[in-house]
């Protein structure tokens, strides 16, 4: 019977979840399987791992074979790493206390790239969200002016309009005041 690392699919449609098996290579993918020694959640950014490495590690020396995926989720866990110095130390390469050293130094190194990402992720989205609202207090500010400008020009209307009325009654008082001034003359040149 061959034995496969493989993803088994779970979660909802446009949002996959995945579960690390070792399973029999004739069984269905999301079927059964041997045992279960991790997650993957690659919703996130950074992916979501969650690996049980011993498990993995004692699989890969029982003569599991990865799946594409499984095997680039293990290369990033260090599995494969661990695996290959332990096949050093079998063969008298290195000794175990380098074998850890290198070990130890590479779970550094990995942690430290993860731990910049995420803090440039985070760094990026706070970025990203002054950079929105100065754009939005300029398109405010833009309003603003718009709309000023709006009210100067209402306001001039107005003021234009009024001045036109107080003409037309100006003119209309001047009319009536040059009617009543020809009838009141006329009154007087008929008295004398």
């Amino acid at each position: 019977m061959a034995v496969k690392i493989r993803l088994a699919r779970h979660g909802k449609k446009n949002f996959a979840f995945f579960h690390i098996v070792v399973a029999d290579s004739r069984a269905p993918r999301d079927g059964r399987y041997i045992e279960k020694i991790g997650t993957y959640n690659p919703n996130s950014n950074p992916a979501v791992i969650e690996l049980n490495s011993e498990s993995a590690l004692q699989w890969l020396f029982n003569g599991a074979q990865p799946t594409d995926t499984c095997r680039r989720i293990l290369s990033y866990k260090g599995v494969l790493l661990r695996k290959h110095l332990q096949e050093g130390v079998k063969k008298g390469a290195i000794t175990q206390e380098v074998a850890d050293q290198k070990w130890a130094a590479w779970v550094a190194e990995k942690d430290n790239k993860v731990s910049s990402k995420v803090s440039q992720l985070a760094q990026s989205t706070r970025d990203a969200k002054k950079v929105a609202v100065a754009e939005e207090a300029k398109v405010n500010e833009a309003r603003a002016a718009e709309l000023a400008k709006k009210k100067a020009e209402a306001q001039k209307a107005a003021e234009a309009a009024s001045k036109q009325a107080e003409e037309v009654v100006a003119e209309e008082v001047a009319e009536e005041v040059a009617e009543e001034a020809p009838a009141a003359e006329t009154t007087e040149t008929t008295e004398a």
